[in-house]
């Protein structure tokens, strides 16, 4: 199995790990699926009050395991459907707004596939 490279922290404390497997080059956009931690249910309850809304007060930030923070201009967003669709696909994270040129570091992959889309364009 493929230990994810990012953590997902409420403040200082670590709440899950997501590889951010998914994205939108064009908008700086990561996303993928969340795996929580041991914490994470010390903070659910706010997540899924908030998740059609702004999470901006739950002061929710991803980084590199043991590493940096990623700068999101648009901030950090959980979406938690456990409830309805179980713990393995109900739980998401996106960071929204990661500037270049440190997506293209991070997520040549996602570039990749994003001009697979648009051939004619390159």
């Amino acid at each position: 199995m493929h230990v994810p490279r990012f953590e997902v922290l409420a403040g200082h404390t670590v709440i899950g790990r997501s590889e951010l497997e998914n994205g939108d080059p064009s908008m700086g956009v990561a996303g993928g699926r969340l795996l929580p931690s041991a914490e994470y249910p010390t903070i659910q309850p706010s997540l899924i009050a908030t998740r059609e809304g702004s999470q901006a007060h739950l002061g929710l930030a991803v980084r590199l395991v043991g590493g940096r923070e990623l700068p999101a201009q648009g901030g950090v967003h959980i979406t938690d459907y456990s409830a309805e669709l179980g713990i393995e696909d109900g739980l998401e994270v996106d960071v929204l707004g990661i500037g270049y040129p440190l997506y293209r570091e991070l997520f040549p992959d996602h570039i990749a596939a994003y001009r697979g889309r648009f051939p004619e364009a390159e």
